[in-house]
């Protein structure tokens, strides 16, 4: 009697999510492109998802290939500003971290993913880079507006203090956001940036403002697609057992924009 060989269980397929990637030198010389331990986490555990690194290519990137392919993109923050340029801004100060192959590559890349339909998930710079793309500009140095809140963050303090609750926003009813946490409590959100929106780019929508109106949150105004950008880092907290405190409401963005992945990825294996 010969056995035949049990069956493979079938593997679950997992969305595929890429990461967009950041460009510096190693030891001065040497340029790598790197993505942090804490979005590459949050996209597979927080969202479900397989992480894949974008990187920061720019033309040498076949964009509609890629978003072909990917399931769901997350831009994630960085020390790098935007190029001014982009948004016809006025010269950065001497100083400013800027990271012009990144910005060939994720401006770009936002406009081929929305036209494309992949869900999109921004964070911080991400936040900045989606309205940028799309048309926006932004404020380069909030502090000197003399009507913001103090958003920046205090780079002597210890992780745990930098990522703690910074202020709390409003989330407007009936957006996507709202749809992902209707809670009627305040919303406290960690703060660490020095840029933000000045006008908004046509076609997006205000899902959440701070105390002192910056928009804190945006999606794309159309029904049917997950295009949502944050000003905060909510890959940071999302975990229950993170060291610096559990945010659900963190955990719940990331399962939403999961969900959103694993629908593309659905209808995309179901097309071919």
């Amino acid at each position: 009697m010969v056995t035949q060989p049990s069956a493979r269980p079938v593997e679950a397929a997992f969305p595929l999510i890429g990461i967009s990637a950041c460009s510096h030198h190693a030891d001065g010389q040497h340029p790598i492109f790197t993505v942090g331990e804490k979005y590459t986490r949050a996209v597979a555990e927080g969202a479900g998802g397989i992480p894949v690194a974008i990187p920061a290519l720019g033309a040498g990137l076949p964009l509609t290939q890629l978003v072909e392919r990917l399931d769901g993109i997350l831009l994630t923050g960085s020390p790098s500003n935007i190029e001014p340029h982009h948004y016809r801004g006025e010269g950065s100060e001497p100083g400013t971290e800027h990271d012009p192959k990144r910005d060939a590559t994720t401006l770009p890349l936002i406009r081929a993913a929305v036209a494309a339909g992949v869900p999109v998930l921004g964070i911080c710079r991400g936040f900045q880079e989606m309205n940028v793309a799309l048309g926006g500009s932004l404020h380069q140095k909030l502090h000197t507006q003399g009507r913001f809140l103090e958003h920046r963050e205090d780079k002597q303090a210890p992780l745990a203090q930098r990522y703690s609750q910074g202020h709390t926003i409003r989330i407007l009813p009936g957006g996507h956001l709202a749809g992902i946490w209707d809670s009627p409590e305040p919303v406290y959100v960690n703060s660490l940036h020095e840029q933000g929106v000045r006008d908004l780019a046509p076609g997006l929508q205000v899902e959440a403002v701070a105390e002192d109106g910056l928009v804190e949150a945006f999606s794309l105004a159309q029904p049917d697609t997950f295009v949502l950008a944050v000003q905060w880092h909510p890959e940071w907290q999302w975990h229950p057992c993170h060291e610096v405190g559990d945010y659900p409401f963190y955990r719940a963005l990331l399962r939403a924009f999961g969900e959103a992945c694993a629908a593309r990825q659905r209808q995309r294996v179901c097309s071919n």
